[in-house]
């Protein structure tokens, strides 16, 4: 049976997306995949498996090792597999995602020597931060904070999920968006022109309709979360109602930022702060408010403006443990 050796394995399995890298010890990418949401709090722990698997399925076959398929089964050894999994909040998260994880690597063949299973987020901020002190805000379908200071120590605000929390992400704008449009049929709430965009965007012809998506099968995180843009574009032609949502979904992300901040006492120290996902990265109003916001409180802070792609923290949390043990040896 043929042996593909790869030395990292990273993986950011993220609310909307699941990537998976193949990548060689000098950085290279050797292969990637793409897939869905693999949230298992979203979808399901049996459809974020599949995702799961099939991301990786396709970073397997764009090495060209040909590996893990019937016309050439093959054994895969991974030095050290990362894995960046949203939905990762609680211990009893951890347990279930870390026995997907390796049913996963089972599935597929995949013999991992070193196995690291974090919080999408924190993955995320190791690797943007290089350990230095700093904090990451992320507002694309979720929303969570985290943050790490000169000690070592992190902390966290916010990522309780759809149900509770992600207040300021893209799902929440866009619950926001739609409970704007049904006050405003009602008479309980201003006109806005979020009623003839969102039922234009989602093919209906009357606000009743939209009750019935909304508890119908088409409703989902993932798809209320694309409403979002919906409501940038309505606020810079005017529209008041959507300027506000906006404004509150920056307040509440600065408020994740400010306990984080106030839990490292970063305040009066220089530190990094990295703003990632769709609405922080693609809203320049929501981005701007929450800078300024943030400078008010700690004037210290220095705004990373370069656009990190997640994938990149993971595979540079998977690099440093590649190095620790070439250096070890």
């Amino acid at each position: 049976m043929k042996r593909v050796q790869i030395p990292l394995l990273a993986v950011d399995g993220g609310g909307t997306k699941c990537l998976a890298v193949m990548v060689a010890a000098d950085q290279r990418v050797l292969g990637s995949g793409r897939a869905g949401s693999c949230n298992y709090q979203g979808s399901g722990i049996e459809a974020a498996g599949r995702e799961l698997t099939e991301a990786i399925r396709q970073a397997m076959r764009d090495t060209g090792q040909n590996g893990g398929f019937p016309d050439e089964p093959a054994v895969w050894e991974v030095e050290c597999a990362v894995f960046g999994m949203a939905g990762l909040d609680t211990e009893h998260d951890r347990r279930v995602i870390l026995e997907m994880v390796r049913q996963v690597l089972d599935r597929l063949a995949i013999r991992v020597r070193h196995l690291i299973v974090e919080n999408d987020g924190f993955a995320a901020l190791l690797g943007a931060t290089n350990g230095s002190p700093g904090i990451l805000v992320i507002a694309g379908t979720g929303s969570i904070a985290y943050g790490v200071n000169a000690e070592g120590r992190t902390a966290r605000a916010g990522g309780w999920g759809h149900r509770v929390g992600d207040e300021g992400s893209g799902y929440w704008i866009g619950k926001q968006m739609i409970t704007a449009v049904l006050k405003a049929a009602d008479g309980r709430g201003r006109s806005t022109r979020l009623t003839d965009s969102l039922l234009s965007y989602l093919g209906l012809s009357e606000v009743e309709e939209l009750y019935n998506w909304t508890y119908g099968p088409s409703y989902s995180v993932e798809k209320v979360g694309e409403l979002s843009p919906l409501v940038s574009e309505a606020a810079d032609k005017g529209d008041a109602v959507a300027g506000h949502i906006l404004d509150q979904a920056a307040d509440e992300l600065y408020q994740a930022a400010r306990a984080v901040i106030e839990q490292l006492a970063l305040n009066d120290r220089p530190f990094k702060m990295i703003l990632q996902g769709g609405v922080l990265q693609n809203d320049e109003r929501v981005r701007r408010l929450v800078v300024d916001k943030v400078r008010r409180l700690t004037p210290q802070v220095e705004v990373d403006s370069d656009k990190h792609e997640p994938i990149s923290g993971v595979i540079a949390q998977g690099l440093a443990y590649l190095h620790s043990r070439t250096e070890a040896e």
